[in-house]
């Protein structure tokens, strides 16, 4: 099984994502079911998982309702309010709905580096826990040391880290993403995604030598046990296409042995969403 364990889908609209800006052209419209399934069928992917891009409940809905029309889109991804007053009976809703894994919250984008750290938000974590759902984690490095921290007393609970913590690639700076990346791969059941890789490198000019030394990092880290593939469409368009991106990471696992690539390729995913 071949899965696609990160993507987006959206109904453009400038004021809903601005993080779409003006050099993103290329994504600046919608982007659905439609337009992704013969993109998986051409390149073998059995399925996907659909993950939130907008910070707000009908985000969750909106996706749910995809993926309940869509059978390829395997399970969502979705955004709750973890400091939220309702948010025990909003978990308790979705707990019936078997397309929803998990939920994700965009570390990265709160001016607090240490935004994880709050009591409530570490309640809201312990909640997901409880009803067995898992945490897509969104941080760059200014976020690292707080997500240790945080994660320290989590040590059953699922986490998938997103977009490899997005190491400045196109400047090839590393040193620091590699001891966090090495300090966050100790606590054993966090995984993470093989995705975001090329719109952190230079989207014009980028080749598969720039990815390579950040792809080693990660796998010595990890292992092939805990990594799993994911495109990042179609936010990735801004620099590669869905094939380009698939094939980058086809190529440096192809060293691995088959079941090693199977599990990074779609197995891994499967596991730990459930799916």
């Amino acid at each position: 099984m071949r899965i696609d364990a990160h993507q987006h889908f959206w109904n453009y609209d400038p004021t809903s994502y601005l993080w779409i800006d003006g050099g993103m052209g290329r994504i600046r419209k919608d982007f659905l079911p439609r337009d992704l399934e013969p993109l998986l069928k051409e390149h073998m992917i059995n399925g996907c998982v659909a993950v939130q891009a907008r910070q707000n409940d009908e985000e969750t809905q909106f996706l749910l309702n995809l993926a309940k029309n869509n059978p390829f889109i395997m399970g969502v991804v979705g955004w709750v309010d973890l400091l939220g007053d309702d948010l025990e009976g909003k978990l308790e809703s979705y707990v019936s709905q078997p397309l929803m894994k998990g939920f994700r919250h965009s570390l990265q984008d709160e001016a607090d580096p240490a935004f994880i750290l709050q009591p409530g938000f570490q309640k809201g974590l312990r909640l997901l826990h409880k009803y067995n759902f898992t945490y897509d984690l969104l941080i760059k490095t200014p976020q690292f040391q707080a997500t240790l921290k945080a994660l320290e007393s989590y040590n059953e609970m699922p986490v998938v880290l997103d977009h490899m913590a997005k190491p400045l690639i196109k400047t090839g700076e590393m040193e620091q993403w590699r001891k966090d990346i090495f300090a966050l791969a100790k606590q054993d059941r966090v995984m993470c995604k093989l995705s975001g890789m090329v719109t952190e490198a230079d989207w014009q000019s980028w080749k598969f030598e720039d990815l390579e030394p950040y792809l080693d990092i990660v796998l010595e880290a990890f292992g092939p046990e805990r990594l799993m593939f994911g495109s990042d469409w179609p936010v990735c368009l801004v620099a590669a296409e869905y094939g380009e991106v698939i094939r980058a990471v086809e190529r440096y696992i192809s060293k691995l042995s088959a079941s090693e690539q199977s599990q990074i390729m779609g197995l891994n995913a499967k596991k730990f969403y459930n799916l």
